[in-house]
């Protein structure tokens, strides 16, 4: 298959055939496709969890695509974070504009990376490598994904399982704001607590 009857083949209809076609393996599937999607950027996330949302139910397909989503994230960037300073990586890492990104990334924190994380669109991948690039540490990275990915899983799950109720019904919109705004808040919480324990130590 080359890349053009690829691009013809990967449809929301043809990856649902795909995850009912091996549902004997349980949630492996729909876990398994957004995962893989943090090493290939190229494949289509919001595709993998509107099909999960639909395949799995809201709730099971957010969960399912959440934890495919971080794990593949976070093991990206502890892969860039273990081999970032292998050969391969030096025109990287001597990037100007990667050296001002890991700089801002080290500065900034949890509250920025939440964002970026947050929209569907971001490129994780570039994300993922410049995090593992920079010195910010790996639990307050972990925390910059696992929270910012639930908000981006959510808002995908829910518009690939039911669209017409986010104009329908404001109230649930309205929800899934507040809990955007709770999400961040308790990150920003956990961060401030995990760097007066780093200064503790230090």
């Amino acid at each position: 298959m080359d890349l053009f009857s690829f691009e013809d083949w990967i449809t929301i209809e043809n990856i649902i055939e795909l995850i009912e076609k091996y549902r004997s393996f349980g949630p492996l599937p729909g876990v398994l496709l957004p995962f893989l999607e943090a090493f290939l950027p190229f494949l289509p996330l919001f595709l993998f969890v509107m099909a999960n949302a639909n395949a799995f139910g809201l709730g099971w397909g957010f969960l399912f695509s959440w934890i495919g989503a971080s794990g593949g994230a976070y093991v990206v960037f502890l892969l860039i974070r273990r081999f970032g300073e292998a050969r391969i990586f030096g025109p990287l890492r001597r990037n100007t504009k990667v050296q001002s990104l890991t700089a801002w990334v080290e500065r900034r924190g949890f509250g920025p990376l939440f964002l970026l994380l947050c929209f569907p669109f971001t490129p994780s991948a570039v994300v993922n490598i410049v995090a593992g690039l920079s010195g910010i540490g790996i639990y307050q990275y972990m925390l910059a994904v696992l929270t910012g990915k639930a908000v981006m899983i959510f808002i995908m799950s829910f518009i690939g399982y039911d669209v017409i109720s986010l104009i329908r019904q404001p109230i649930r919109t309205g929800i899934a704001l507040g809990v955007i705004a709770i999400l961040w808040y308790i990150g920003k919480r956990i961060e401030v607590k995990l760097k007066q324990k780093k200064y503790e130590r230090g």
